[in-house]
């Protein structure tokens, strides 16, 4: 499904402040695979990320998707197989559209755009029964502006919004980072039932060692830009909590 073969990311080249954030990387993920990376700042985790997404394109290397070459693709034209859920709530929604407005735009992401009203009653319902899902109490408030929700409700909503448009890979970016215990705990479980119900293949970037043992079923650890561990099936369901602390001790 996904493919980097000696993927290389240097930032600043020749200058005194270069460095050289992913190192050589090769790389297979699996089509369904749900695969964490975990490692210490400066590791060069997200970076990873950011190639596969393409918002930053490797210094050299190659990169696959779905069989397709995407190693010169920017972000966009990867939106096809792509969607991803930022670490910062305010990114990846629109603040001054409804929420219903929110979810149509995403429905559409990826589609020819004419001049025909999308947001019919059929939608709207189908809308707030995905949102009914998270036991949140929004689905009653859909004409809310996007922009006045808290931080958990915008980054749940964004999960929601990631499979409207038949996204085959899911990407996440620390999504927790900024929520409160009982957000990210929605967070994490919806995205772990998206990922379950639309088949996808998805990869977590995550600090929060407790996420990196619950969930995916392979696990990286990333140092000096190179991968040091993986463990998959198995090896990671054997893990034990303390085995990922130990990891940076």
């Amino acid at each position: 499904m996904i493919e980097l073969r000696q993927v290389h990311k240097v930032f600043n080249r020749g200058k005194a402040n270069q460095v050289n954030a992913v190192n050589g990387v090769n790389l297979s993920i699996v089509e369904k695979e749900f695969l964490v990376i975990v490692g210490s700042n400066g590791s060069g985790k997200t970076t990873l990320l950011n190639l596969v997404a393409g918002s930053i394109l490797p210094s050299s290397g190659h990169i696959s998707i779905n069989e397709t070459g995407v190693t010169k693709l920017p972000e966009f034209k990867r939106s096809e197989w792509i969607a991803r859920v930022f670490q910062n709530p305010l990114s990846g929604t629109a603040p001054d559209l409804s929420i219903i407005d929110n979810f149509r735009l995403a429905a559409i992401r990826t589609q020819p755009k004419g001049l025909t009203i999308g947001v019919n009653p059929k939608f709207k319902s189908q809308v707030k029964d995905k949102i009914a899902s998270l036991g949140m109490g929004l689905e009653n408030k859909t004409e809310q502006l996007m922009g006045t929700l808290s931080g958990g409700q915008r980054q749940a909503l964004t999960l929601l919004m990631s499979v409207m448009d038949n996204c085959k890979v899911l990407l996440l970016d620390e999504p927790t980072a900024a929520l409160d215990p009982r957000s990210a705990e929605i967070v994490m479980k919806t995205a772990e039932r998206l990922i379950d119900e639309f088949e996808l293949t998805a990869i977590l970037v995550t600090h929060n060692l407790k996420d990196a043992f619950t969930y995916g079923n392979r696990i990286i650890q990333m140092a000096e830009g190179k991968i040091i561990k993986d463990f998959d099936g198995k090896e990671k369901s054997a893990l034990k909590q303390n085995d990922l602390f130990d990891w940076f001790a």
